[in-house]
């Protein structure tokens, strides 16, 4: 049976997005014209910029993250697809104001391949541009071959960390650096209950048992490394909370920004019961939480499920995270 949707022509799904966010957000963010960039508006003259390159159906990422302290620009892709090199390219273009640009590259192959690409382009015409490739799923690679594991929910933190780090006007080496700073502290471990579906065929992307859950999923239905019998939030939560805590590992004593992210379905009221068992466990640990993020965030259509992420925070760390923002889809 197919999944039902609000949509008109499956092959206009990123027009007819990027037609909407622009009426809805056109007073801080605009799109290039012939090429699906969204770009804020505002961009102050010699500040590097943070750009990302995301496929599309995993609203609010990645659209609604441009805005200040944040990202600075989005190359929006086709459904679950990166966008080509010369979106990106595009991006890197418009967003340079002179200091360079930092691309932040979720660890997926076709948006690696495309950011090189359009990175060689940009040099070849004597840009200054650096990419830092983005990996945090601990499910998806052990801890020894850990630039092998995929980008996924907790990519947030470096939007917002390191985009309000390049907007106090460090330079492209220094924003670089933090990019890697805050990847190498963030961990992220994602449960699904409900497949999501695409909505070009209409047609589930996985399938879950009844009575079970998927532990490590992708953000594109990738499969799990695990099942589990379904259970109460407070065991699901040590289950997720010890695997992340024994990846970095994160001790007694330290001070984590935490991300509870829902998959697309899941509901806030699931998302706070959830947090809560996330907080009692690192309370007990010793470890302390400093303004989690829960809500929607990085999507896969209606996927039941969370993606939990932890991101070990230091003074520096902690106000670039607290910083405001504009950014549509964004708020602490």
């Amino acid at each position: 049976m197919k999944t039902k949707k609000f949509l008109n022509d499956p092959d206009n799904i990123v027009k007819d997005t990027i037609d909407g966010f622009i009426k809805a957000y056109g007073d801080r963010i605009e799109k290039l014209n012939n090429s699906n960039v969204l770009i804020r508006k505002k961009r102050d003259k010699n500040k590097v910029a943070v750009i990302i390159g995301n496929g599309s159906g995993h609203e609010p990422a990645c659209i609604g993250f441009v805005g200040s302290n944040m990202l600075t620009a989005n190359a929006y892709g086709a459904v679950f697809a990166a966008p080509g090199p010369d979106t990106i390219y595009d991006a890197i273009e418009a967003s340079d104001n002179g200091a360079g640009v930092c691309v932040l590259i979720s660890n997926h192959a076709g948006d690696v391949i495309n950011a090189k690409m359009a990175l060689d382009m940009a040099e070849d015409d004597d840009m200054t541009c650096e990419g830092v490739i983005l990996y945090d799923d601990i499910a998806s690679a052990p801890k020894e071959e850990i630039h092998e594991r995929r980008g996924t929910a907790g990519t947030l933190f470096n939007y917002k960390i390191t985009g309000s780090y390049a907007d106090e006007g460090h330079s492209l080496h220094e924003v670089v650096n933090m990019a890697k700073r805050v990847r190498d502290n963030t961990r992220t471990l994602t449960v699904a209950t409900v497949p999501g579906s695409s909505p070009i065929t209409g047609y589930k992307m996985f399938e879950i048992e009844e009575d079970e859950i998927e532990i490590g999923m992708g953000v594109h239905g990738e499969a799990a490394a695990h099942t589990m019998k379904l259970a109460t939030a407070e065991e699901i939560a040590k289950v997720m909370c010890e695997k992340l805590i024994d990846d970095k590992p994160y001790k007694s004593g330290d001070e984590v920004a935490v991300l509870v992210n829902g998959c697309g379905q899941t509901t806030m009221m699931e998302l706070l019961i959830f947090f809560n068992e996330v907080e009692k466990i690192l309370n007990q640990k010793g470890m302390k939480v400093f303004k989690p993020a829960i809500g929607n965030f990085i999507t896969t259509q209606e996927m039941g499920g969370i993606a939990l992420a932890f991101c070990k925070l230091d003074h520096e760390t902690k106000l670039l995270w607290a910083k405001e923002t504009d950014a549509p889809s964004f708020s602490l």
